[in-house]
């Protein structure tokens, strides 16, 4: 998740694609890492901004040099790219990073080589509960935990001084939403028709409470549960934002770029994003930078004020090894030293995407770059993130989700999360198409 990643693809499969590690397991499989030489591993990535590249580098050894190649921006194109190969059984992936809503959709599709019983242990031990449970597919890691990304919410300084707003204490949507409209703010979301408006939905609904969809090992007769009161709390919020005159202008084609120039701008108020926010700013608007502010993600429904009842957006990469690579053993052991503690510091410092690890985050450089209190609250929120349902249907979810809360002025909580729920059970039993 992903830091400006998530946007949808225009077409999908109509069903999934086909119908700190322990000490002794770290000695065995890193001992190596740092060389160069022998067979290439090819490894697809996300776009970062050299994070991947680096660790590629670490990990190489006298036995193997790991290539990279890039995959596109757009995550659903991204999940297309690499099906269709792996469907086609290439061996020329060996590793590739995978967004977390298509993992069960690549392992149940048999895509992925399994990993060694003490790797999975190992991952487990190392890895945020959230980046595990993303990672999991019938009860199997089946990625490894590279960085686990989170949303919190970013306000301005000045403005919430002027709002009289304090800041300390747990907030609600409806809370920030009237005081932007009362004071001349915007609350900058991501709300285009792609599946950052899904990951948004997600965290409204399991904010109060509920979840998109449950009885995922039943394929496409799990239970949709988008109509429920859950679901109508937060087409509340959906759609008070877009009514109100907090709402940005670009609301209904906002995705994480666009949030974040509304933010940087002159009404910017309140913002819900990853967390590379914290040096958006540094070099273009350095104003922007010094009167940043954050916060825990705003409540769906108001708790007790003594702790938040939100469930902020879960994102993240995890790392795959292709069962149809032809050096199945070299990429898993290359896998444990990417995902090592150290790697993930690594790539965090490079690219702003936060480790999948509490001890990546003891890498020390990150620790100079970010504030201690920041870098805290990343880690209690991936204790209550959100990740999105775990199902090789996902993709189908997802579309159906967007075609029917999109654009967000249209949402009305007395009709929109029935009308969803039913859509979505038409696209899983082929009744209706995306």
């Amino acid at each position: 998740m992903l830091r400006g990643q998530d946007p949808r693809s225009p077409r999908r499969w109509r069903r999934p694609v086909v119908a700190g590690l322990g000490l002794g397991l770290a000695a065995s499989l890193l001992a190596a890492c740092g060389g160069s030489g022998g067979t290439t591993l090819t490894w697809y990535i996300n776009p970062d901004n050299g994070g991947q590249d680096a660790v590629a580098k670490n990990c190489s050894t006298d036995d193997y040099t790991i290539k990279t190649q890039v995959l596109p921006q757009d995550a659903g194109q991204q999940r297309v790219q690499l099906a269709r190969r792996l469907a086609a059984k290439d061996s020329g992936i060996d590793i590739m990073s995978i967004d977390p809503p298509y993992t069960a959709e690549f392992a149940n599709a048999g895509f992925l080589a399994p990993f060694p019983e003490s790797m999975q242990d190992a991952l487990r031990e190392q890895s945020f509960d959230g980046a595990t449970k993303a990672a999991t597919w019938q009860d199997k890691i089946v990625v490894a935990p590279l960085w686990s990304n989170v949303q919190v919410l970013w306000y301005r300084k000045s403005f919430v001084q002027k709002a009289g707003i304090d800041m300390s204490k747990p907030v609600t949507w409806d809370q920030i939403i009237k005081a932007a409209s009362a004071n001349g703010g915007k609350v900058a979301v991501q709300a285009n028709k792609y599946e950052g408006y899904s990951v948004w939905i997600n965290a409204l609904i399991s904010g109060a409470g509920g979840e998109l969809a449950s009885n995922t090992s039943r394929g496409d007769d799990a239970t949709i549960d988008v109509s429920s009161q859950a679901g109508k709390d937060a087409a509340k919020v959906v759609a008070e934002l877009a009514r109100s005159k907090a709402a940005p202008a670009d609301l209904s084609v906002s995705q994480e770029g666009q949030a974040g120039a509304t933010f940087g701008s002159d009404q910017g108020a309140f913002l819900v994003n990853w967390t590379y926010i914290w040096t958006n700013y540094d070099e273009t608007q350095p104003e922007v930078k010094k009167d940043l502010g954050y916060a825990p993600y705003p409540e769906t429904v108001a708790g007790d004020g003594s702790t938040t009842t939100s469930r902020p957006p879960y994102g993240g990469i995890g790392i795959g090894v292709s069962k149809y690579s032809d050096h199945v053993e070299d990429a898993i052991e290359a896998t444990a030293c990417i995902t090592k503690p150290t790697n993930q510091g690594v790539n965090a410092e490079l690219t702003g995407n936060m480790p999948a690890s509490a001890a990546g985050y003891d890498y020390k450089p990150l620790k100079k770059i970010y504030p201690q209190d920041l870098l805290d609250l990343w880690q209690r929120s991936l204790d209550r993130a959100a990740p999105r349902t775990v199902t090789p249907y996902w993709s189908d979810i997802s579309g159906a989700l967007q075609s029917t809360w999109h654009p967000p002025s249209a949402v009305n909580p007395d009709t929109t999360p029935e009308k969803s729920a039913q859509f979505i059970r038409d696209v899983l039993k082929q009744k209706k198409l995306l």
